[in-house]
């Protein structure tokens, strides 16, 4: 059987002039505790009856009501059923409704003593949505009084209903209409001026008791959900960043912004982790201003011996796990304690805790995050599942960043590819056409035209000869740039002379009609440089040759040879160097490079001039090998130039054969 109306609107019908109020469940929870400590302090045996909506609500006050059954024998406990509610033997009657009765919307406790009264009679008004959090929150509309009428009104009405479900306890609750005296309503009103036995101070004490624990519950759950609310946040913000920026300086500088967020007292630094180099300074970091910044500074943790093996990856369902370091106080870890300057070292960085979170993508260690704290610290769990989750957002990034920076250098490569393509079309059809078709003219010539003078047929014959050369030259690039970029060339590296190789180079310009004025200016002594041969007067001859090409016969073209120490390298070239380096230089005053292009013109195929347009011949081959080589022997070569007419440097380093102190 259902009861379908509700308990308040019966008893606001009997007694029209009781008006409704709106209560936090956590006000409720505090009022019904503090009324349940009256009949546990009182020495009459009160009637009671409580109405809990669910039996999970029930559940949680089951030891009270147990102790309240040790002073009464009429205490009646009614809930809708949700397992063995009503079925296990009780020192109460407990009193199951159907889960659409209306009761189960409603909470209600009724209190009647000999000498005192009280009652709580509500409907559940509003709830949160879906948050259990907040349980606390749920709003009720309803009233509770000391008012014997209405305590009586309440008692007599509930009584009905749980007739209606356990009809067999009909002599129970006949004993206690007598015992109460739960009179008609003509009889009522002459208890109105009966004395309340209730102990006001203390139902005053444990009210206030119960609302300050109900507001603490209240104000821990409020900064649960703030704090976590605050995290979640904190990964939106970075996963956010992730879905619009293939940036990764963005991607970490937002990545450690976020994170101090949370962990304001903390120094929070990430890294990328550089298979090979340690030394890459700290480049992203957000730090509280009483500690000092790491900013610039070489460090990583995760380079010291005593953390490699916790970072080695475990195998876990396949995959590679790579493992979270936490230390919440370096005195009291047993590791520390056999790396004294190690620990020493933290101390002076003010890191008394520290947790290392790896940034990984499918088994891949990319980086690091590092949280130092000056003070002991305890990491919680909470702590260590946001960094973890927060590295696992930036792993995704950096992987989608680096993705798209091959994508870009990919699309690159084919334009580039496309280019040399057209180029090597162009360059081949003319480059190996025009001197055929001039070579083909000269042979043609002499078999047709017996009669030609002997001077004409000889400048014939060289036409056809130096066009056959520029041939040989053309095709011998195209094979030395193929076995270059093959790895096919075996390198015989040996002390040798510059100058010996210099005059060897200079010597092959001695067939051309015309030169510039050239001009070699080296030191009284040079020591041997430890090159190739062979691959060096390659680079000294195309050198040359492009820089006569370019300059006419009233210009200069100057050699000059520097030697540099190590520490002359690292500042001239920015490169780190253990060994002197020699630095030659052919300058020249001729045609110079547009300042754009000087990187440029190192590439295959390469030609400042269209092919068509060109006043000088060439297939863009020469730069092109000459780095190759230079590469190839440990040096470095580049161009310097002010723009058009204005010469330009070509300079290149090879190491020398001794250290020079």
């Amino acid at each position: 059987m259902t009861v379908s109306n509700s308990l308040l609107e019966d008893l606001c019908q009997v007694l029209p002039d009781l008006q409704p109020q709106i209560y936090f469940k956590s006000s409720l929870t505090a009022v019904s505790h503090a009324i349940e400590d009256l009949v546990l302090a009182a020495t009459d045996q009160p009637l009671v009856i409580a109405n809990f909506q669910q039996e999970r609500f029930y559940r949680q006050e089951i030891p009270r009501y147990e102790k309240i059954a040790q002073h009464t024998d009429q205490v009646y406990v009614l809930a809708a059923p949700e397992s063995d509610f009503g079925m296990v033997s009780a020192p109460y009657a407990t009193i199951p409704f159907a889960p659409n009765d209306e009761l189960a919307q409603e909470w209600h406790l009724i209190v009647i003593g000999q000498l005192y009264s009280a009652c709580l009679i509500c409907r559940e008004h509003a709830s949160p949505v879906d948050s259990a959090s907040l349980d606390q929150a749920r709003e009720f509309q309803g009233i509770w009084t000391f008012d014997p009428e209405v305590s009586i009104q309440a008692a007599r009405l509930l009584l009905e209903r749980i007739l209606t479900y356990r009809p067999e306890l009909a002599p129970k609750i006949q004993q206690a209409h007598k015992r109460y005296r739960l009179l008609r309503q003509s009889q009522v009103q002459k208890s109105k001026n009966k004395t309340l036995g209730i102990d006001f101070r203390l139902f005053a004490n444990r009210l206030l008791t119960y609302l300050q624990a109900s507001q603490y519950r209240l104000l821990k759950a409020y900064r649960t959900i703030a704090s976590k609310e605050q995290k979640e946040r904190l990964i939106n913000a970075i996963a956010t960043t992730i879905r619009h920026s293939f940036n990764p300086e963005e991607i970490l500088t937002v990545t450690v912004r976020e994170l101090s967020q949370v962990f304001s007292d903390c120094r929070c630094l990430v890294y990328i982790y550089q298979s090979d180099s340690q030394k890459q300074p700290i480049a992203y970091e957000s730090t509280p201003a009483r500690l000092a910044s790491f900013k610039g500074e070489v460090w990583s943790l995760a380079s010291h011996p005593l953390f490699q093996t916790a970072l080695m990856p475990s195998q876990t369902q396949g995959k590679n796990q790579w493992q979270t370091i936490v230390i919440a106080d370096i005195n009291q870890d047993f590791g520390l304690q056999s790396h004294p300057e190690f620990k020493a070292q933290l101390v002076r960085w003010q890191i008394r805790a520290c947790l290392l979170v790896p940034i990984c993508y499918q088994g891949t260690w990319l980086g690091m995050l590092e949280l130092h704290q000056p003070e002991a610290h305890l990491w919680t769990e909470d702590d260590i599942a946001l960094v973890e989750a927060i590295a696992t957002q930036v792993g995704v990034a950096l992987m989608q960043a680096l993705a798209y920076s091959n994508l870009e250098t990919l699309n690159r490569q084919l334009v580039d590819l496309e280019r040399t393509q057209s180029n090597l079309i162009a360059i081949v059809g003319h480059e190996l056409r025009t001197p055929l078709s001039t070579i083909r003219v000269c042979l043609e010539s002499l078999i047709t035209e017996p009669q030609m003078p002997l001077e004409l047929q000889q400048t014939m014959l060289q036409t056809a000869l130096d066009d056959a050369d520029r041939l040989r030259k053309l095709i011998q690039d195209f094979i030395t740039l193929s076995r270059l970029e093959g790895g096919l060339v075996r390198w015989q590296i040996e002390p040798i002379s510059l100058q010996e190789y210099l005059d060897l180079a200079l010597s092959g310009l001695e067939s051309r009609q015309t030169l510039p004025q050239i001009v070699v200016e080296l030191p009284h002594y040079l020591p041997p440089i430890q090159v190739d041969g062979e691959g060096l007067i390659e680079v000294l001859t195309k050198l040359l040759d492009n820089a006569c090409k370019f300059t006419d016969n009233s210009g200069q073209v100057t050699i000059r040879a520097d030697l540099l120490h190590p520490e002359e390298v690292d500042s001239a070239l920015g490169k780190t160097q253990k060994t002197s380096v020699l630095k030659v230089t052919i300058a020249d005053t001729g045609r110079g490079i547009e300042p754009s292009r000087l990187e440029t013109i190192f590439e295959r195929f390469y030609q400042e001039e269209g092919f068509l347009q060109r006043t000088v011949s060439g297939a863009g081959l020469g730069l092109a090998i000459c780095r190759r080589i230079i590469d190839n022997l440990g040096g470095k070569i580049w161009a310097e130039s002010l723009g058009k007419n204005q010469g330009s440097k070509f300079h290149f380093t090879v190491p020398v054969a001794v250290s020079i102190s």
